[in-house]
């Protein structure tokens, strides 16, 4: 799912994936959660008595995996401090396409991928970030027409103040062919309960909290799906592809709950929406575009094991605590 990998990528690139209503939050590294989401648009029109609407439901997780200091000198005998901290991203989803109340293509696709992240801390060369991954897409009407993707990637981060951070990078993409993709991410604190975070070109986040339990979010956000599939021709079976892609503008609604647990409601449009049909030879056969539809999302993070000490170190530094649930 190349608009997946591209948003997997570059949120971690700045936080976190895999990808919608939370403020970003750094902490969220430090310690493993996961979470379950659904979503829902119905169908609208895109011409020709054609009527498109989309069903997702994902289960994302973050595992952190160890974190190491170590002391080096370089040849010119200068001192260096570096810290290392590994995480796991793995996410797993089922996307149901409908049109004219069918599921297409049979059952819709399902999708799996894994990453590792690496944030790179050191006194000559302050914060890097740098992550990989792969996955792969596949109709869940067979197991023969998969779509495999990865990603990799590294950005520089730099802390401009106690409130204000900003990242810049490079991002190299693999779903059907090769897309290299500048990325761009800002988390910027504006007094004490407006929060702005963005991670362009693929989401912009306005972050309003109103106590230690409850904020909203006004996001604008780039997403879709990429995946293969086989048509039934004449008694003979073609391959296909399919790609979609949307502007959700949209407001979500997030509740910290009990210690453990983050809810989210999330509601908005559908804008910019574009359906296309490729053959096997990468050729476009059709373009659709489907009206503005409404949209409703829900989801339910679990936060495991929260560390104190990491959580306490990133609203320091002014980094951004929990709120909100969604990737």
């Amino acid at each position: 799912m190349f608009f997946r990998a591209c948003f997997l990528l570059s949120a971690t690139l700045l936080i976190s994936t895999s990808l919608s209503a939370q403020h970003f939050a750094l902490s969220r590294l430090f310690y493993p959660n996961a979470t379950l989401r659904a979503d829902y648009m119905p169908e609208a029109n895109m011409g020709n008595n054609q009527r498109y609407g989309l069903s997702r439901t994902s289960f994302n997780g973050i595992i952190p995996l160890r974190s190491e200091v170590d002391v080096s000198f370089s040849l010119r005998k200068k001192f260096d401090l570096r810290a290392r901290h590994f995480l796991m991203l793995a996410n797993v989803s089922q996307l149901k396409p409908t049109q004219n109340g069918i599921i297409t293509p049979d059952n819709g696709y399902k999708t799996a991928s894994v990453g590792v992240l690496m944030l790179q801390a050191s006194l000559r060369d302050r914060l890097w970030i740098y992550g990989g991954g792969l996955g792969v897409t596949e109709s869940n009407e067979t197991f023969f027409t998969p779509q495999p993707f990865f990603w990799g990637g590294a950005a520089r981060m730099r802390i401009l103040g106690i409130h204000t951070q900003i990242a810049y990078g490079t991002a190299v993409i693999y779903n059907q062919k090769f897309r290299l993709i500048p990325v761009f991410g800002l988390n910027k604190r504006l007094g004490k309960q407006w929060r702005v975070s963005a991670l362009l070109p693929f989401r912009l986040d306005v972050n309003r909290r109103f106590n230690e339990w409850f904020n909203i979010d006004m996001i604008g956000a780039f997403d879709g799906y990429s995946g293969g599939f086989q048509q039934v021709m004449n008694a003979e079976k073609m391959f296909r592809r399919s790609n979609y892609q949307h502007v959700k503008l949209s407001v979500a609604a997030n509740a910290h709950l009990f210690t453990v647990f983050n809810v989210s409601l999330e509601a908005g449009l559908g804008t910019f929406r574009q359906l296309r049909t490729f053959n096997s030879a990468h050729e476009n056969l059709i373009t659709q575009k489907p009206n503005i539809a409404p949209f409703i999302g829900a989801s339910v993070r679990y936060i495991t094991s929260k560390s104190k000490m990491s959580n306490q170190f990133t609203k320091k530094l002014g980094l951004g605590g929990e709120s909100g649930i969604n990737w």
